[in-house]
């Protein structure tokens, strides 16, 4: 059973006095262990960053704070609440840390997984990681300048863990109780000890009770919310626009955490239909920042005036962050994708050396797995040592692959890879499928049908035009295999109820990685999560294998251990074939207006959130 108590202050000065054996019980006896209050914490070992350091080494501490940055966005929103599953929210709130609302602890991106004291002052946890203490900096305002307590804290957590999105209820109920221990001290012990539930606890964002309390918080709102973020919403155009502006009275601004961060007066996000819109107005100047996802597009159409006459620049960014996972994804809740057999034929069928070419010039190297480009991904052939051993319970059921080693079909430089279109014929028959009258159908006479569902304002990693480019060509590879798909372009609102769903056979699917996976595995790929309307499980996997390599990841108490749980779940999910993956790029191909920059120093996840708008500045223009 989960408790939850909070002590006011005159109960914690009568607790003072009380025999020890008075003292709650249980709850009380960690009190005696408890672990040193520190300013940082790692997932393993120790933060890189020491007590007392001056600035996060990819900030510049001298940058000049003032100017406007203008981004673009596509589709449009209908909500201010991105932490409940109602609506199409406006996700800079969500995906800028920091930018409106805040957190206990900082994520330092130029370490794999270390976070810094930003709203708490001090973490503190048992060596076994079973509980974990923070303790609020004093000073901490709301910008209304209310101060932020452990009632705020604890009535966000409790209320985006019971009526927020679902993405915050598998660490919810992983809590046993949560307390307050002080005047600006809280604690959770959670039902068993899990290392990365010790840093999660620090990344909630804290909300203001005293606005939300007495409503429905599930449902979606376009009232701005109050934050002790840098920013504060200025001005609200609903779907078309949001503007943030630079709190002047921001509480943490001399923070050494802070320094050298939010240099922008104001920071505005325009919503556009389409990609190519967007690209427009970059463009014309009415855009400031352009992330160029083609790599045939970077060297062939950027030769614009602006460009040409200095007032745009261009700029690449390496990082060492995996590639995630993109593509074409499956939806094994329909039954004619059950068959990895059926899977595997429609991988086949997709020429992505011919897409490559033709979209890209070829230059995107492709995913090969869901870590690709990090030290994280599976390793090429047959599974050995730790990540052997972990995997072999489950060789039965696993699909083919798995263990002795899974690769992508190579493809062909022509429109049709009929190798691959052999393959993929024989496979659909093995599965029993079969081309009768041109018509690819089962035993029974039923078509192979299905939908792709489409966004019609594209995604963050790939353009609409682009996203139906690639449909159009694998549509016509199909079509050789008596397949003719359904196409349905839906506006964003409708693409983000339909997906939150699961109504769809087939669409577009992005899924950024860290280089630290933990419990937000569970929401992506769980067993319980397919069933769970907002997930990230599109594919609908229900994997035991999958969930013993995330309670292994979660389990592991070092580097080493991590790693190969990692990478045997980076083997269950590649070669359960649930995506038909397209390529990635190792590097961000930045546009940007000529007097924007950034600090020499680049982050170990490069163009990632927390780096821009965070640590660029504005200088006016010579």
């Amino acid at each position: 059973m989960r408790i939850f108590k909070i002590l006011n202050k005159c109960e914690i000065k009568r607790i003072c006095v009380l025999p020890a054996l008075a003292i709650c019980g249980v709850a009380a006896m960690p009190l005696a262990t408890l672990a040193e209050p520190v300013h940082g914490i790692a997932m393993y070992g120790e933060p890189a960053l020491p007590a007392g350091f001056d600035h996060l080494p990819y900030a510049n501490p001298g940058a000049p704070k003032g100017g406007t940055i203008r981004f673009a966005e596509p589709g449009s929103f209908d909500s201010l609440k991105p932490w409940v599953l109602k609506g199409n929210p406006v996700w800079p709130i969500m995906f800028q840390p920091g930018l409106l609302t805040e957190t206990l602890m900082y994520r330092s991106i130029d370490e794999p997984f270390s976070l810094y004291g930003l709203l708490a002052e001090t973490i503190e946890t048992d060596d076994a990681r079973s509980w974990v203490e923070f303790t609020l900096r004093e000073d901490a305002r709301f910008s209304d300048g209310a101060p932020v307590t452990v009632e705020d804290v604890m009535w966000s957590y409790e209320t985006l863990g019971t009526q927020g999105h679902p993405r915050y209820l598998s660490a919810w109920k992983k809590i046993d109780r949560m307390e307050q221990t002080g005047p600006r001290s809280i604690r959770f012990t959670f039902v068993e000890p899990d290392r990365e539930l010790v840093m999660l606890m620090g990344m909630r964002p804290i909300l203001q009770k005293a606005q939300w309390q007495g409503q429905d918080f599930s449902q979606s709102s376009l009232t701005p919310p109050i934050g002790s973020g840098p920013y504060i919403v200025d001005k609200v155009d609903p779907g078309r626009a949001i503007t943030f502006r630079r709190n002047p009275d921001y509480w943490g601004k001399d923070l050494p955490l802070k320094r050298g961060m939010d240099n922008a007066d104001e920071i505005r996000f325009d919503y556009f239909g389409d990609g190519n819109a967007m690209f427009q107005a970059f463009k014309a100047g009415e855009v400031d920042v352009w992330r160029e996802l083609s790599a045939q597009k970077w060297e062939t159409e950027y030769n614009f005036p602006l460009l040409t006459g200095g007032q745009v620049e261009k700029t690449q960014i390496a990082n060492q962050r995996p590639s995630g996972i993109m593509g074409l994804v499956m939806n094994t809740r329909n039954p004619i994708f059950a068959d990895w057999r059926v899977r595997q034929a429609l991988i086949e069928a997709f020429n992505y050396q011919f897409i490559n070419a033709t979209l890209n010039g070829g230059k995107d190297p492709r995913i090969t797995s869901y870590f690709s480009n990090s030290t994280l991904a599976m390793q090429p052939g047959a599974a050995t040592g730790r990540v052997r051993d972990l995997l072999q319970p489950f060789a039965d059921d696993l699909p083919p692959g798995t263990l002795d080693g899974y690769e992508l079909p190579q493809g062909s430089d022509r429109v049709l890879d009929r190798q691959g279109l052999r393959k993929a014929l024989k496979l659909l028959e093995q599965a029993g499928w079969t081309v009768q009258d041109g018509s690819l159908k089962n035993a029974e006479g039923r078509p192979f049908a299905f939908e792709i569902l489409l966004n019609q304002s594209g995604s963050s990693m790939r353009s609409a035009s682009e996203t139906q480019q690639i449909v159009d060509i694998y549509i016509e590879a199909l079509r050789r295999l008596g397949i003719t798909p359904r196409v349905t372009q839906l506006d964003s609102a409708q693409f983000v109820e339909r997906t939150n769903n699961f109504q769809f056979d087939m669409t577009w699917y992005e899924r950024a990685l860290s280089l630290s996976p933990g419990n937000e595995q569970r929401l992506y790929w769980g067993t319980e999560a397919a069933d769970q309307p907002g997930s990230r499980n599109w594919m609908g996997m229900k994997s035991p294998a999958a969930d013993a390599m995330i309670d292994a990841m979660l389990a592991a108490k070092g580097d080493e251990q991590f790693t190969s749980a990692v990478r045997a779940l980076d083997r269950v999910l590649t070669a359960g074939r649930y995506v038909i993956p397209v390529g990635f790029s190792p590097v961000s191909r930045l546009a940007h207006s000529s007097d924007l920059h950034y600090p020499d120093r680049v982050p170990l996840y490069g163009d990632w959130p927390g780096f821009l708008p965070e640590v660029w500045w504005q200088e006016a223009k010579k």
